[in-house]
């Protein structure tokens, strides 16, 4: 099979690989569509330390099954799927409590981080464990169904955060996740949704997604907006999808006293934290990682369109492109959002 082969930092081949064999309880999907997340792109310059070389990337995925283990009772060749890209062991004490997501032997497809090598899915095949596949909506397209894995970390977020109906939420940050997040809000039942960002085509897509308002953080007051909004008391709800010192302050800033902070964003390992306020205004706080069983939810929820992908798929391209995608991706001005690379 062909593969796009991280073969060192910032360098990718189109090669040849043997196709994956199979455990009685695997399938093997014929992949028809991979997004690039941003995990990819700091993977592939070695930043972020869990794409080590030589590693198949690609988590974000939809296909078809090609071929089904000796154990399989549920799936037939044919059938459409995507996958959790978290194999989770389901023997743990965190699977046995339905906390799939924190399962002490998690294997994360695409990733290659000391501990483990997993190849991914910018390959035409990849071996998946049945109890981590998922049947497509008949109306879902592959190149849509590949976005499931960041909706579904959005909406476990969403999930995770306390909301009362008319609540008004802040979004901090709007990436692809945090585009998703405005919409997850927005379905939750929140009333006013400020989308802050630094990037204005993404907060007006914000906008059209969903949130009622966009500020840009580098040169709108943010808090006086938000406190404006609120009758001075801040947001209920805030959901920083960034993950750098200065987002996180943002979001402290314009919660309100007693309000939830759900942080989503892991872009630094560590970051400033302002302390006092949090403790003195007695905000709550809670980070979330990756999702847990929402994957049906997100399928239902984007073949009837009250989620949408389509705005923020920026491209789809052959497999064999992929660097040159990856390329443009890594730089800061590329006004990307979503490439889906299809093998």
């Amino acid at each position: 099979m062909k593969v796009l082969m991280l073969e060192a930092y910032n360098r990718f081949s189109y090669e040849d690989m043997a196709d994956p064999e199979i455990g009685a309880e695997d399938v093997l999907v014929r992949v028809k569509a991979c997004g690039i997340c941003g995990s990819d792109i700091h993977g592939m310059d070695g930043s972020s330390g869990r794409r080590q070389p030589p590693i198949v990337m690609g988590h974000e995925a939809s296909g078809v099954i090609a071929e089904v283990g000796s154990a399989v009772t549920q799936w037939e060749p044919g059938d459409r799927v995507t996958f959790d890209s978290m194999m989770s062991c389901g023997r743990c004490g965190f699977c046995r409590q339905g906390k799939i997501n924190l399962c002490d032997n998690r294997r994360v497809l695409g990733v290659s981080c000391g501990e483990y090598r997993r190849h991914g899915a910018f390959a035409e095949h990849v071996v998946i464990p049945q109890h981590v596949i998922f049947r497509l909506p008949d109306a879902l397209s592959f190149e849509h169904a590949a976005l499931v894995e960041p909706l579904s970390v959005a909406v476990h977020a969403i999930g995770r955060t306390p909301l009362v109906l008319n609540d008004t939420a802040v979004v901090v940050g709007t990436g692809m996740v945090g585009l998703l997040v405005v919409q997850a809000l927005r379905v939750a039942g929140c009333g006013e949704i400020v989308a802050v960002d630094i990037d204005r085509g993404r907060l007006d897509l914000a906008c059209e997604l969903g949130a009622t308002l966009g500020l840009r953080a580098d040169r709108d007051d943010v808090l006086a907006a938000v406190q404006e909004k609120t009758e001075g008391r801040g947001a209920d709800v805030v959901v920083e999808v960034v993950g750098h010192t200065d987002s996180v302050k943002t979001a402290v800033a314009v919660v309100k006293k007693g309000g939830h902070l759900t942080i989503v964003g892991n872009l630094s390992p560590t970051v400033e934290l302002p302390l006092q306020s949090i403790v003195t205004r007695e905000i709550s706080m809670i980070g979330t990682c990756g999702s847990c069983g929402e994957y049906p939810a997100c399928l239902e929820m984007m073949s009837r369109g009250s989620i949408q992908v389509e705005p923020l798929i920026s491209s789809t391209a052959p497999l064999s492109e992929g660097a040159q995608w990856f390329e443009r991706l890594s730089r800061p001005d590329s006004g990307l959002l979503k490439v889906v690379l299809i093998p």
